[in-house]
C-alpha cells in the first residue's frame, strides 16, 4: 500500500492511498475511521482523488463519525 498523500483538515486525518487497483481515502476522527475505496479506471490521476474531498465530502462524513459514536455510546449503554 502506498501513500499518495494527506489532506489537511482541523478535524480528521485525511490520508489517500493506492492499493490493489484502488485509492483508499481513510478518514480517521478519534477512535473511528471512514475508508473509501475508488477503482483506479474511475478517475483519471490522483488530483483528481485529491478533488472529490471537498466540504460536502468532509461535512458527510463528520456527520457520519457523529452517528457512529451515538451508536456506539447507545451499545454501552444498553
Amino acid at each position: 500500500m502506498r501513500v499518495v498523500g494527506e489532506v489537511p483538515h482541523p478535524e480528521l486525518k485525511i490520508t489517500i492511498f493506492h492499493w490493489n487497483n484502488r485509492y483508499l481515502i481513510k478518514m480517521e476522527a478519534g477512535f473511528f475511521e471512514q475508508t473509501f475505496k475508488i477503482h483506479e479506471y474511475d478517475v483519471a490521476t490522483e488530483e483528481e482523488v485529491k478533488k472529490l474531498i471537498d466540504e460536502e465530502f468532509i461535512q458527510s462524513a463528520i456527520l457520519r463519525f457523529n452517528q457512529m459514536a451515538e451508536s456506539l455510546h447507545k451499545s454501552l449503554n444498553r
